[in-house]
């Protein structure tokens, strides 16, 4: 029974990441960090319990679950493909949106992991392109992002452009 327990466990906690354990170093392509989702979002990210009607000024973020070698990647230019998900038009272009690690989130999907996500901000404004995946460069922020008191994401881009994948 024991050996079927520690089977089960090892099973569910494949793919998974705990925030000590080094990840191998990703590709450099031009000078930006190559990331795919497999390593922004190789580690488990719980959202931590939160009220914000209860008007705490440092609510709590989620940092130390964040591996360092993740957190290592803040500030650096980096280039991630996914999804796009837009969340801001002006002028028939998207200022903002989401990178997404899939398709899943929209219609009957499923609602991601918080680490499977990037929130976006691209002022000049991208050509919304939905279900083919797209590679966005950019300078790259992690680290806990709230809005009106809610966590909104441990992961930013502040984007200079787009390009399709073939």
């Amino acid at each position: 029974m024991r050996s079927v327990l520690a089977s089960l466990v090892l099973i569910l906690c494949a793919g998974v990441v705990r925030a000590d354990t080094a990840l191998p170093p990703p590709e450099v392509d031009h000078g930006c960090l190559k990331l795919g989702f497999d390593r922004l979002s190789a580690f488990k990210f719980v959202i931590p319990a939160y009220d914000p009607v209860a008007n705490v000024k440092n609510p709590p973020t989620g940092e130390g679950q964040i591996p360092a070698q993740v957190k290592a990647w803040s500030g650096k230019e980096a280039i991630i493909t996914g999804f796009m998900l837009p969340t801001k038009l002006e002028g028939g272009k998207a200022t903002e949106f989401l990178i997404m690690a899939n398709q899943m989130a929209c219609c009957f999907g499923t609602v991601p992991n918080m680490n499977e996500w990037v929130v976006v901000r691209m002022p000049q404004g991208t050509e919304v392109i939905q279900d083919v995946p797209i590679s966005f460069y950019g300078k790259l922020k992690v680290g806990a992002m709230f809005e009106n008191g809610y966590m909104t994401g441990i992961y930013e881009m502040d984007a200079e452009g787009a390009e399709k994948t073939d």
